[in-house]
């Protein structure tokens, strides 16, 4: 009995009980709710202090995602000052934030995914030039597919059947019911449902 004991005091200390349970950060939905404000205005640009593209600004979103996700990696040098590859990086950390709170708070990361969806939803279609929608729609495209990982998503039946059902129509709403874009994003999530 006292050797169990002492081996979970060890484990304790040195951090290798792979079994304890993460706790949710106080600071998760707080972040996601700021962090969808001002990455909306930094990804339509020129309401704020900077925007994606510009190679800097996109470092404060970065950061943001980086405390509760430190793996997120910064854009490499190939994406380096491009719009389509910042935004990219800052939508996939974003998507992973409320995917990581729905394994705690449904309901919660429900509405927050419904709010996200909507904001780059606007963004896209605020954006003042041609080139610039085409560059946010690229993004955000290559964000939810290439850097969302969907096994953060929770197992809950109800919760999950909503986040994916706002994910499906992101590329629907950018651009537009029946384009190839809109067809491999919806086979896509659907088959994340699995």
């Amino acid at each position: 009995m006292f050797r169990n004991f002492a081996n979970q005091l060890a484990q304790g200390v040195s951090g290798t009980n792979a079994d304890a349970k993460k706790v949710l950060s106080p600071a998760l939905r707080p972040d996601i709710y700021n962090l969808i404000d001002s990455v909306k205005a930094w990804v339509i640009g020129g309401l704020s202090g900077g925007q994606a593209g510009d190679g800097v600004s996109y470092g404060a979103h970065l950061a943001v995602i980086q405390k509760h996700f430190p793996e997120t990696k910064k854009p490499g040098f190939e994406s380096f000052g491009q719009a389509e590859g910042e935004i990219a990086v800052i939508v996939g950390g974003l998507t992973n934030m409320v995917l990581e709170l729905s394994k705690w708070e449904g309901m919660a990361a429900g509405m927050a995914m419904r709010t996200w969806v909507d904001a780059l939803v606007e963004a896209h279609a605020r954006a003042a030039s041609p080139t610039r929608k085409d560059a946010i729609a690229k993004g955000v495209t290559r964000g939810l597919n290439q850097f969302t990982d969907a096994t953060l998503l929770t197992k809950d039946f109800t919760t999950r059947i909503q986040i994916i059902s706002c994910l499906k129509t992101v590329s629907s709403r950018i651009y537009g019911a029946g384009t190839d874009e809109a067809r491999q994003s919806d086979a896509m999530w659907s088959s994340k449902f699995i």
